[in-house]
């Protein structure tokens, strides 16, 4: 199952493995069971410490449970955990064999007080690259405190269940039978939606916080840049973001990223965390930032109020917002949002295998979905406003070589048709002709562009009617003190590339900023002492 240079790889991992362990499969007689047990004898075969049993119960089959021997420590993965949750299944090899973790202490703590019994089930797909934060974060808990159970499912390979329990986006979670979340979460996101008193305590934590030279609010490739960038020059620097990586965790393939010729958004969203964490910048995450409030004189202090009802004060702000999926804003698009609709082929796209979709968008994104979703599903319907595509040439030249993709253009999606349960079809309108026509099918997915943060920031900096921060050439908002960068700003062409430019570019004239600016506070005490 495994070739050689991975084993050798395999088996350098699991001498970290300190507490044996028991692999336990439930297998049938079919041709997944046996490349799964193909994968477990390799497994079993690279460490003393690794135990297989061929005689599992359990009623999801293929699937295995990894076991600390004498203890009701244990996960379970129903299908094979290859592709993108590979690494899952290795680190769960290493955290149920008594391997630590990275998180931190007081999170890890967390996890261990945790009081009540959870019973959690993650619906995967194995190209989903938002599926293995969640179902790495599920199975670290199951490895920390035995109250907590977890099974990760492959739902291409459990598609009857699918169907049942209505899973149509992935990553999906059960808690105790009962739908618990979707979507990209990680470890620290999850614990706090189970302990709620945990949001209490960080804000409490925060309002003992100094004031900061530079705050960044953000984490995506701007604020990362923004932060290292104040970070490197000695000065208080602190970074507050819903989700360190932003959109970027979002992000299947990344080509045109200089000096990388190829890397995935986790990857790399993982790398810029890092990165930032290796110098003394004060890192706060799952805040999301309600209000600003300028300085009342020059020199005073800035303040960016929190949802969890903390605020935090600094000298200057990097405002790197980012951005996010734009809605068509249609009757029905909300209502069967992940029942039908979704907005990342890449990881639902196998859950509509054999089935009817949409793609809403004729750019580069909604074509490479088009493309994508035609090797999985029965045919796909792309509709474009405009009445040409605008995507690139080999794109194009890529979508109208498939037999199962129909392109309409000049159309307008005016209404999401659904059951009650999940989407039945959709309607448009005919730009040239005026007709509404409608197209039957079972998913949708939007890919039309993006909309900027900011709506916590109108009515106090200056934004265009479509919602970006204005910014100069210095990255200088409307307002002293205040810079932003990323794609919530003006700057044109919103990529990863442009975003760190902008980022470092903002930092360094906030700094600017801060050199060539008197403290309040100190402008206050000379005034007294001339005096």
């Amino acid at each position: 199952m495994l070739d050689a240079n991975l084993k050798t790889q395999l088996k350098a991992y699991l001498e970290r493995i300190t507490n044996p362990i028991t692999l336990v499969a439930s297998l049938d007689g079919g041709a997944k069971s046996q490349e799964m047990l193909g994968l477990l004898e390799d497994i079993a075969s690279l460490s003393d410490k690794i135990t297989l049993e061929r005689n599992g119960a359990d009623g999801r089959r293929p699937s295995f449970a990894i076991i600390r021997n004498g203890s009701d420590i244990g996960v379970t993965f129903a299908g094979l955990p290859m592709g993108h949750e590979f690494n899952s299944l290795v680190l769960a090899l290493l955290q149920v064999g008594g391997h630590p973790s990275k998180e931190s202490e007081e999170l890890l703590e967390q996890i261990r007080n945790l009081d009540g019994d959870f019973r959690f089930e993650t619906y995967f797909s194995l190209t989903c690259q938002n599926c293995p934060d969640v179902v790495q974060a599920l199975n670290l808990m199951s490895a920390l405190n035995p109250r907590v159970k977890h099974v990760a499912i492959d739902g291409a390979l459990f598609q009857q269940e699918v169907e049942q329990r209505q899973v149509m986006a992935v990553p999906t979670v059960f808690l105790n039978g009962e739908p618990f979340a979707q979507g990209r979460m990680d470890v620290a996101q999850i614990v706090a939606k189970l302990d709620t008193g945990a949001v209490a305590r960080a804000a409490e934590k925060i309002k003992t916080k100094a004031p900061f030279e530079v705050l960044v609010i953000g984490g995506g490739p701007a604020g990362a840049a923004a932060a290292i960038y104040a970070a490197r020059k000695g000065i208080r620097t602190g970074v507050a973001a819903e989700r360190f990586g932003g959109q970027v965790l979002d992000t299947m393939a990344i080509e045109n990223f200089i000096s990388v010729s190829h890397t995935e958004g986790p990857k790399l969203a993982a790398a810029l965390e890092q990165h930032v964490k290796d110098y003394e910048v004060d890192v706060m995450n799952l805040q999301t930032a309600t209000a600003l409030v300028p300085a009342t004189q020059e020199g005073g202090l800035i303040e960016v109020k929190l949802a969890s009802g903390a605020s935090l004060k600094s000298r200057t702000v990097v405002l790197s917002t980012g951005a996010r999926w734009r809605s068509m804003n249609v009757p029905g698009e909300a209502e069967y949002r992940n029942k039908g609709v979704a907005y990342c082929p890449h990881c639902d796209g196998p859950l509509f295998k054999g089935k009817r979709v949409a793609v809403i968008g004729g750019g580069n994104s909604g074509v490479e979905a088009a493309i994508d979703l035609a090797g999985i599903v029965s045919h796909v319907t792309l509709i474009e406003f405009d009445s040409q595509l605008r995507a690139d040439a080999v794109l194009q030249r890529k979508l109208h070589s498939l037999p199962n993709v129909t392109v309409i253009l000049s159309a307008q999606t005016t209404e999401v048709h659904g059951d009650g349960n999940r989407v039945v079809g959709l309607t448009y309108k005919d730009r040239v002709g005026g007709e509404l026509k409608r197209v039957d099918l079972e998913g949708i997915f939007v890919q039309i562009g993006l909309v900027p943060n900011t709506e916590w920031l109108k009515g106090t900096l200056a934004l265009t009617p479509r919602g970006e921060i204005e910014v100069d050439n210095r990255g200088q908002t409307s307002l002293p003190g205040v810079f932003a960068a990323g794609d919530a700003t003006t700057v044109p062409f919103k990529q990863i590339v442009i975003a760190m430019g902008e980022g470092a570019k903002a930092s360094l004239a906030a700094f600017d900023h801060l050199i060539r600016t008197v403290p309040a506070e100190e402008a206050v005490r000379e005034t007294i002492a001339a005096e």
